[in-house]
């Protein structure tokens, strides 16, 4: 019954716009298209078939091949884009990631190959970063005691983003946290002529423990910590900071990684920026819901679906999801 004085229940019921299905896509405030999704995709150098990672069921590193025939299947799927991570051989590695670099190195042939392939098919994005590459693990040049060096490590992410540039990216994506890098990644690829390629600034990255299984994923070869430059978790205004920042400096995409734990960043970010807003659904947001599915705790595809959209929910125009491909078949 209404409370004395009260004229909304029972004129007023919320329930009316839940009824059916059809009622309720009707009045959907949030969607999950393929279109938003970008698939991550491992690419290594020197193995003969695609190697499971162990951390992440599901996702692989590929061998150019299977990569070419994985990035056909996520396009043909629908999904938005590819962002490709190149994983060297381990002799390959040097202080400086002198692979990442390479117009030989396994990413720029990936990048080629997809490049060739796809065309304008898909949105191609590379990771502009050198962790990958370097015997360190860490994602920028050492100084002589050991401390990643800002300024020298601008230099090699203007090589690295004019290389993949060169190699058919569509977009970089610097994700070392360095200060500067994208004005100098910006003034680096117009200098070469790439002025059409797009920036995706990983604008706010923040020190998370949710990035384990992708260490496996590419091979780390990290001791140590990235504390020094990559974000606090608690910091929600330093994050704000860094936002404008690359908007500031240039950025074409911003984005927030991880996602889950950091939607209160999301939306601030989203409502701060006048260019498009990514984020990034980490290696260990995909693994937890993979565990939880393996042992019949949740249902995967219902778990995935409900996380992408809270994602959508808190401001992402783009998900970097590895669910990207069997989402974009859920979602047709």
């Amino acid at each position: 019954m209404p409370r004395p004085g009260s004229s909304a229940y029972p004129r007023q019921r919320p329930r009316r716009l839940r009824s059916t299905p059809a009622v309720r896509r009707l009045v959907a405030q949030t969607s999950v298209e393929p279109r938003h999704l970008v698939l991550p995709m491992f690419v290594a150098d020197g193995i003969d078939e695609p190697r499971p990672i162990a951390s992440m069921p599901g996702v692989l590193q590929h061998t150019r091949e299977s990569l070419r025939r994985a990035a056909a299947d996520a396009v043909a799927a629908g999904v938005g884009g590819l962002m490709l991570f190149g994983v060297p051989r381990e002799e390959d590695k040097d202080r400086v990631g002198s692979a990442g670099t390479d117009r030989d190195g396994i990413l720029n042939l990936a990048l080629r190959d997809l490049a060739k392939d796809l065309g304008d098919a898909t949105v191609l994005m590379a990771d502009t970063c050198l962790d990958e590459f370097t015997d360190h693990g860490h994602c920028g040049v050492l100084d002589a005691r050991g401390r990643v060096d800002n300024d020298a490590t601008l230099a090699r992410y203007v090589e690295m983003a004019v290389a993949q540039a060169d190699s058919g990216a569509r977009v970089v994506g610097p994700s070392g946290m360095m200060d500067g890098q994208v004005a100098a990644i910006r003034d680096g690829l117009d200098a070469a002529g790439f002025t059409d390629v797009v920036i995706l600034a990983y604008a706010a990255k923040f020190a998370s423990a949710f990035y384990g299984p992708f260490r496996e994923a590419v091979c780390s070869s990290l001791s140590g910590d990235r504390r020094t430059y990559q974000q606090e978790p608690g910091n929600a205004r330093e994050a704000l900071r860094e936002v404008r920042l690359d908007l500031d400096e240039g950025a074409d995409i911003v984005m927030v990684k991880p996602a889950l734990g950091y939607l209160d960043v999301l939306a601030a970010a989203a409502d701060v920026s006048p260019v498009p807003v990514a984020a990034y659904q980490v290696s260990g947001e995909y693994a937890m819901i993979r565990a939880a599915a393996a042992n019949n705790w949740i249902d995967e595809r219902a778990a995935a679906l409900e996380s992408l959209t809270s994602i959508r929910r808190a401001g992402a125009d783009i998900v970097l999801t590895y669910w990207a491909a069997e989402a974009a078949g859920w979602l047709t």
